[in-house]
C-alpha cells in the first residue's frame, strides 16, 4: 500500500492550495486533451474499434490512475496535477512501443530548446467524430451482477485487503465499520480487474462513517460524519 492511498490517513502534508483556475498552464490542457482522446479511441469500445486510428490499446480513468499510483511517493507529492498525468500518459506509450525513451527524451530537449518548434498536426475528423460521441455518450459503468449482500441499516466492516499497484479503496478506511446509508440501483463494473477485488459488475454502497472511528475522537469536529461509496467486495459484514 502506497503513501498516495492513505491521503485521507495523513498527517503534516502541508497547506491545501485551492486553485480555482481548471488549467493553469498551457500544456496542461493539451495532455488533458490527449486523454481524452486515448479514452474515446480505447479499443474496449465499439465505436472505437471502428476507427481508423494507429492507437490499438486500452485506455480508461483506471489506466490514468495506475501510472500516477505507480510513482514514487515522494515524486507523487512533489508534482502537480497534470504533471502527474503527463508521467503517466508518457509512460504507457513507451512501455506500448509508440516511442523509444530515447525519442521522447530527444523531443522533450528540442522543445525546452525552441517551444516555438511546430507541434505535430493531422486533421482525422473520423477521430474528431469519436472523440466527441465519447464525450457526449461516455463509457457506462453498468452490468448485470448479483443482487446486493447488504442492505440500508446494516453495520459493515471495511476489509484490509492485499497492496495492489490501483485501488478504488481509501487506504484510510481499511478495517473501519460504517453503516450502509444506501443501496445504489444496479451493478457497476470497473474498467479492469485491479486484483483487489473489483472489476466485474457489482452493487456499490454508500456508507457513512463516524470520523472518531477513523481518526480517533481528538480529531474530529463535533456533528461531522463521512461518507465512502464503495465497491461491495471491498465489505464485509
Amino acid at each position: 500500500m502506497k503513501l498516495q492511498h492513505h491521503l485521507g490517513g495523513l498527517e503534516g502534508l502541508g497547506p491545501v492550495y485551492l486553485e480555482k483556475r481548471v488549467f493553469v498552464q498551457p500544456w496542461e490542457e493539451r495532455i488533458f486533451g490527449i486523454h481524452v482522446a486515448m479514452m474515446a479511441l480505447s479499443k474496449h469500445l465499439p465505436a472505437a474499434r471502428a476507427t481508423k486510428t494507429s492507437f490499438r490499446d486500452h485506455w480508461t480513468w483506471g489506466h490514468l490512475r495506475t501510472g500516477a499510483e505507480a510513482m514514487n511517493p515522494f515524486d507523487y507529492f512533489a508534482y502537480r496535477y497534470y504533471e502527474k498525468w503527463l508521467g503517466g500518459i508518457s509512460s504507457f506509450f513507451v512501455e506500448k512501443g509508440y516511442i523509444t525513451a530515447e525519442e521522447l527524451a530527444s523531443l522533450t530537449a528540442r522543445y525546452l530548446t525552441d517551444a516555438s518548434t511546430p507541434k505535430p498536426q493531422k486533421a482525422n475528423p473520423a477521430i474528431d467524430e469519436q472523440v466527441v460521441d465519447y464525450l457526449a455518450n461516455g463509457d457506462s459503468p453498468l452490468g448485470k451482477g448479483a443482487p446486493p449482500a447488504f442492505r440500508a441499516g446494516q453495520t459493515v466492516r471495511v476489509k484490509d485487503v492485499p497492496p495492489v499497484e490501483h485501488t478504488r479503496l481509501p487506504g484510510h478506511l481499511r478495517g473501519k465499520s460504517g453503516v450502509i446509508e444506501h443501496v445504489y440501483d444496479g451493478a457497476y463494473g470497473y474498467f479492469f480487474p485491479t486484483g483487489d477485488g473489483i472489476g466485474e459488475p457489482m452493487p456499490v454502497y454508500l456508507v457513512r462513517f463516524d470520523p472518531a472511528e477513523i481518526w480517533g475522537a481528538a480529531k474530529v469536529e463535533p456533528n461531522t460524519v463521512v461518507y465512502a461509496d464503495l465497491f461491495e467486495a471491498y465489505l464485509e459484514a
